[in-house]
C-alpha cells in the first residue's frame, strides 16, 4: 500500500500533470506546442540551477571518501549498463549492432530531469538526500557514451574513438553547462545562492512544470509517428532495462552506506535514460544509427514509466534497503 499511495501522490504532483498535460495534447493532435527558442532556454535554465545547487551542497559539506566512492561508482556503473543493455537488445530484439549500442549508450546515461523529479519526490516526502549527488549525474553523462563506441568498434563499424570525438563528447553543451554551473556553485558556495536564490530557487518547480509539458508533447509526437518501430521487444526492454538500472543503482548505494535520499537518487541515475546529450552525442558518433528508435525508446516509454511508477518503486525499495 506504502508503493500505491506513493505512486498515487506522484501522479497528481504538478509536474507529472503537465508531463500528462502535453502527452494527452499531442495524442490527441492538439495545436498546443513550446516554441523550440524557449523549450531551450528553459533546458539551460534547469541545467544552470541543478548544476549550481549541487555545487553549494558540495561546498557546504566539504570533500569525503563517500563522494570520491560515490563518483567511482556512478563512472563505473555508467560505462557498464550499455554492456548489459546491449547484449538485452541483441537477446530481445532484431535491432543491429550499431542501433542496439546507439540504445544501449542511452540507458548507461542518466536524464537529468528525471533526476530533478526524483528530488522532488524526495522533498515532498521530507527525505533528506546529500547535494553532492548531482556531480555524480555529471559523472555519468559521458562513459555510457564511450562504452557505446567500444561496442560499435568492437564490430567494425562506426566512428574511430580519436581525439576530435573525444573533443566532441566531453564539450557537449549539456555536460559543460551543468559541469560548468556546478564548479560556480561550489567556488561561491552558499552567499552565491543566496545572490541568485530569487533566481534559480523559487522559480525552479513553476519551470520544470513548463518543461515537462514540452517533453510530454515530445513523447506524444514520437509515440503518435513510432508507427511498425515500437516491437513488443523493444517496449520490453523500455521498460525492463529501467529496473536493472534501478536494481544495480540499489546494490551501489547500499555497498556505499548511503540514506534513503540518496540511495533511492543512485537508483533513478541507474534506471534513467538520457535524451539530451547522448542523443546529441550519436548524432555526431553514430550518424548511421536511427534516431526514431533510441528517442522514442528512451523518452516515449521509459521516461513515462519512471516518472510515473518508478520514482515511487525506487522509493520504497531505498527506504526497504536503508530500513528508513
Amino acid at each position: 500500500m506504502d508503493v500505491l499511495d506513493l505512486a498515487l501522490g506522484n501522479l497528481l504532483s504538478p509536474i507529472i500533470l503537465s508531463f500528462a498535460l502535453g502527452l494527452g495534447a499531442a495524442l490527441a493532435r492538439s495545436d498546443l506546442s513550446i516554441p523550440e527558442a524557449v523549450a531551450k532556454g528553459m533546458s539551460i535554465y534547469l541545467l544552470f540551477a541543478i548544476g549550481f545547487k549541487g555545487g553549494v551542497a558540495v561546498d557546504a559539506a566539504g570533500p569525503g571518501g563517500t563522494l570520491a566512492l560515490a563518483l567511482l561508482a556512478g563512472v563505473v556503473l555508467s560505462f557498464a549498463l550499455p554492456l548489459v543493455a546491449f547484449a538485452l537488445l541483441r537477446a530481445m530484439t532484431r535491432l543491429s549492432p550499431l542501433d542496439a549500442a546507439a540504445v544501449a549508450a542511452h540507458y548507461g546515461s542518466i536524464s537529468i530531469v528525471t533526476f530533478v523529479a526524483g528530488t522532488s519526490v524526495l522533498d515532498a516526502a521530507g527525505i533528506a538526500f546529500d547535494g553532492w549527488m548531482v556531480a555524480v549525474a555529471a559523472a555519468m553523462e559521458a562513459p555510457a557514451i564511450l562504452s557505446a563506441l567500444w561496442l560499435v568498434a568492437r564490430s567494425g563499424t562506426g566512428r574511430p574513438i580519436d581525439g576530435e570525438l573525444w573533443r566532441d563528447i566531453l564539450l557537449n553543451g549539456s555536460i559543460v553547462l551543468l559541469v560548468g554551473s556546478f564548479a560556480i556553485g561550489w567556488i561561491t558556495g552558499q552567499p552565491g545562492l543566496d545572490r541568485i536564490a530569487s533566481f534559480i530557487v523559487a522559480p525552479f518547480q513553476g519551470v520544470l512544470c513548463l518543461f515537462l509539458l514540452d517533453m510530454g508533447l515530445v513523447a506524444g509526437r514520437g509515440l503518435r509517428t513510432a508507427g511498425g518501430i515500437l516491437r513488443p521487444g523493444l517496449l520490453a526492454f523500455g521498460i525492463l532495462m529501467p529496473l536493472v538500472g534501478a536494481a544495480a543503482g540499489a546494490a551501489t548505494g547500499a555497498l556505499l552506506g548511503l540514506g534513503t535520499g540518496s540511495g533511492m537518487l543512485f537508483m533513478v541515475l541507474g534506471a534513467s535514460a538520457s535524451y539530451i546529450a547522448v542523443p546529441a552525442a550519436m548524432r555526431v558518433a553514430l550518424p548511421d544509427a536511427n534516431p526514431s528508435i533510441y528517442l522514442t525508446l528512451s523518452l516515449g516509454v521509459t521516461f513515462p514509466f519512471n516518472l510515473t511508477l518508478g520514482l515511487p518503486l525506487y522509493l520504497a525499495v531505498s527506504r526497504m534497503i536503508a530500513g528508513g
